[in-house]
């Protein structure tokens, strides 16, 4: 008979944790204030399952929005309360082996494909409103759980309506998940007198979204926030068929270690109809050329108009002397491939914003419209203003690239086609008015009797 190995661990949960702790749910949500100490509270509850639930080599991981953010927030913590049970760690690979086998690793979802392969019994997703993809948890992180029978727990603060809202909103309909909010105000956690000072320097909406766990709260200096609500608002994220009577397009936005990204989109009587959005990075030409012509397949239809930026001219000598443009032409036809005007930021941004008013998605779309909803201006520390330009992020390439899309459909609506006339009127041009037609229609003459 195996002799009973007792341990105490060096953690004592916090009264709003216990519940969590104890909670039945293989699913859960916790929307948490900062400094309510969520982050301790999971990596405990990633070491106490690790332990009880005593799985054959037995995986659990805790995910950060980055590596680095990772390493720096979460590793002192699960080295420090897991030292008592402890086998060994590696602070390379950032894991750390239990004396029963079970291994406790750290990632980032800056690199979400490294969870590819894996499985998993249990996972914590720290701060996934931050997340540079909403693809992570139903693309990736789900099916690893599956043959396992995995938990999952989602914490963070609000950060607008985005994939973590809708985490949180889903739960809240369902019994199968555990749901918690911990507001500042209710908590108790933080001093009254500290909360009273954070008011006198935070804004009403940054304060109601850090400490009061408001999802309402407008992401403070989102370039497309009122735009992107009304989209929710007015139902336009929605399936999308393709129409063949009218031209297939896409825009662009190019990189090799940052993402390259693909709009594929319609514009149907005015509205911009966005069947689908790609992105990936450290892939060569032909990857892209490949998926243009799975796109083709899927749709039964050809391109009309690849939009590509200015920079699609540039040559570089790792291609050989060779411009993007060349590189594209080689699988897709140089006769489709259109430079967008070199506008500048501003007057981009004010086209997309124009453009947005008239656009539809498709759910497709998801990645692309958390871009979006996302793309902020940069914030100036030292003089605590936003900058006049946007933070470099993982939400500027998919901005980035419908603002490509946005350019590209002001100038179409803007320059009529040689055809587009009927007696000198301009078909479609929104300033003319049935006078105008009137005017312009000949009149049959009238002869004296």
């Amino acid at each position: 008979m195996e002799e009973e190995l007792k341990v105490e661990l060096d953690y004592c949960p916090r009264d709003v944790f216990l519940d969590f702790h104890e909670r039945p749910q293989r699913w859960a949500v916790i929307v948490a204030h900062r400094r309510c100490g969520k982050t301790v509270s999971c990596i405990n509850e990633l070491i106490y399952k690790a332990l009880i639930e005593n799985k054959e080599d037995g995986r659990y991981a805790y995910v950060a929005p980055y590596y680095s953010q990772a390493k720096n927030i979460a590793w002192d913590y699960l080295l420090r309360f897991s030292q008592p049970v402890m086998a060994k760690a590696n602070q390379s690979e950032l894991w750390v082996e239990l004396i029963n086998g079970s291994r406790i690793r750290l990632f980032g979802a800056d690199n979400a494909d490294s969870l590819r392969g894996l499985y998993l019994d249990g996972i914590v997703l720290d701060e996934y409103a931050d997340m540079r993809s909403p693809r992570i948890w139903g693309e990736i992180v789900r099916p690893l759980l599956a043959d396992r029978l995995g938990w999952a727990v989602f914490i963070g603060t609000p950060k607008g309506h985005n994939a973590f809202w809708d985490i949180y909103n889903n739960a809240t309909q369902n019994l199968d998940w555990y749901v918690k909010v911990l507001r500042a105000s209710q908590t108790g956690l933080l001093p009254q007198k500290e909360l009273e000072d954070a008011k006198k320097v935070m804004t009403p909406d940054q304060y109601l979204q850090e400490m009061e766990c408001d999802f309402e709260s407008a992401i403070l200096g989102a370039y497309y926030g009122a735009e992107m609500r009304q989209i929710t608002d007015q139902g336009r994220i929605t399936p999308i068929k393709f129409d063949p009577m009218f031209p297939l397009e896409s825009a662009w936005d190019l990189g090799y270690s940052d993402d390259t990204t693909i709009w594929t989109y319609q514009v149907v009587h005015g509205e911009v109809r966005f069947l689908d959005y790609h992105t990936t990075n450290g892939k060569s030409i032909p990857y892209y050329t490949g998926y243009i012509q799975q796109k083709e397949m899927e749709y039964g239809a050809k391109y009309e108009t690849h939009y590509l930026p200015h920079d699609a001219r540039a040559k570089t000598l790792a291609s050989g002397g060779k411009s993007i443009i060349e590189q594209l032409s080689l699988k897709i036809p140089l006769k489709s491939m259109k430079i967008v005007p070199n506008l500048g930021l501003q007057d981009g941004i004010q086209a997309t914003r124009m453009m947005l008013l008239r656009s539809w998605f498709d759910p497709k779309c998801e990645e692309g419209i958390e871009c979006l909803r996302q793309y902020q201006r940069e914030f100036d520390e030292d003089k605590k203003i936003f900058r006049d330009k946007p933070r470099h992020d993982w939400a500027s390439h998919g901005a980035d690239a419908a603002r490509m899309a946005a350019v590209a459909w002001k100038e179409k609506e803007r320059i009529p086609q040689k055809d587009d006339s009927i007696k000198g009127v301009l078909v479609g041009h929104t300033d003319v008015s049935l006078n105008d037609l009137w005017k312009s229609t000949p009149k049959p003459s009238i002869g004296r009797i």
